[in-house]
């Protein structure tokens, strides 16, 4: 029976893993570099660590295939460095999603070494067991609380009755709304209805009467904008100044073995976040490989106004995760804390930045 069960397991594993990947490349645009197991040296499976070259066991000498996830966000810009850089340790591969429920089971498979993730989602996978470690911030504020573009809601008040889209219960976004209804005096779930969406339909559901509202990761608030179906109420710097909201988590088997290959990453994603900072116009053309979105929308976002996203002070540090944790608490996102000092490794992005 045991043997069974464990052939049951295996078979369930295999079997979700492939479904990862082709959601993967249905929903999220496809895979820019390369996902199939056949892709990997060896055909390593979920959980293992893939690698090419003449070394072994996954130690210094071989190079990693390294599938890195994320989603089309201006959040997830620095994925540009992808394209500005030459790696030696490792064939860099991203991997783009639809939704993060994609993206948290890839990672929590082990279909991708590496993820942007939203802060509460690496917090619930590590609570879980899943062996990752933060290694890198993605970014800081860079969402955006959008309205239908009608006059009945003109202030967060307004949304009394009303129903307001989050990307996911483990969210940023859902602290966000969370604690910006709290200070208006306004009870989450009694007087505002809150569901669930993949940040990519949120626009055309603001569009079409199904939402009243949306708080999300740019560039969809500006889409709306643009659009003229939605407007922007607040930005989220305005509610939380400065947070965090998505972080680099990466496999601890993957650190351990190829500690040069995340060094190697995570100072090219510290170069691209320097160079976005630096020249929002042409960072905006680069993401349009990588994002898929219009140009110019990225660019209102990276500079009107000017903070609106911000990729400066990107090494993960104990205060922010411990906000964010203790809001988790404080809205029922979860009731468990996790010993963050084992969740954060920083020693890659202090060495980035020196």
């Amino acid at each position: 029976m045991t043997a069974l069960r464990n052939d049951h397991s295996m078979q369930r594993r295999a079997f979700l893993k492939q479904s990862v990947i082709a959601a993967a490349a249905f929903a999220g645009g496809g895979i820019l570099a390369g996902c199939g197991v056949g892709n990997t040296a060896g055909g390593a499976g979920a959980g293992s660590t893939a690698v090419t070259g003449s070394g072994t066991g996954g130690h210094s000498g071989a190079k990693l295939n390294f599938k890195l996830g994320y989603l089309p966000l201006t959040d997830h810009m620095t994925i540009i460095g992808h394209g500005q850089t030459q790696f030696q340790h490792a064939h860099v591969e991203p991997v783009k999603f639809a939704s993060w429920a994609e993206l948290s089971e890839a990672l929590k498979a082990g279909v991708v070494q590496g993820a942007f993730a939203l802060t509460p989602i690496g917090i619930s996978l590590r609570q879980k067991g899943v062996p990752i470690k933060a290694v890198f911030l993605g970014h800081r504020n860079g969402s955006a609380l959008t309205a239908k573009n009608s006059p009945d809601i003109a202030q967060v008040e307004d949304f009394i009755g009303k129903t307001i889209a989050i990307p996911s219960r483990f969210s940023t976004h859902n602290i966000l709304i969370r604690k910006l209804l709290a200070e208006k005096g306004i009870q989450a779930d009694r007087d505002v209805k809150l569901i669930d969406m993949a940040p990519p339909e949120m626009v055309n559901a603001l569009s079409t009467g199904r939402v009243g509202g949306f708080i999300v990761a740019e560039p969809f608030g500006a889409q709306a904008e643009k659009q003229g179906v939605g407007k922007v109420l607040t930005l989220s710097k305005d509610i939380w100044p400065d947070h965090i909201c998505c972080a680099v988590n990466v496999q601890e088997e993957v650190i351990a073995q190829h500690p040069e290959a995340v060094e190697e990453l995570v100072a090219a994603l510290t170069k691209a976040a320097a160079f976005i900072e630096g020249n929002p116009k042409e960072a905006a053309a680069l993401s349009v490989k990588y994002l898929g979105q219009k140009a110019e929308i990225i660019e209102h976002v990276l500079t009107q106004p000017k903070g609106r996203v911000t990729f400066t002070d990107l090494t993960p540090n104990m205060a922010d995760f411990t906000a964010t944790q203790d809001y988790m608490i404080q809205f029922g996102i979860t009731q468990e804390r996790i010993d963050l000092q084992q969740y954060i490794d920083d020693r890659f992005a202090r060495k980035a930045k020196a």
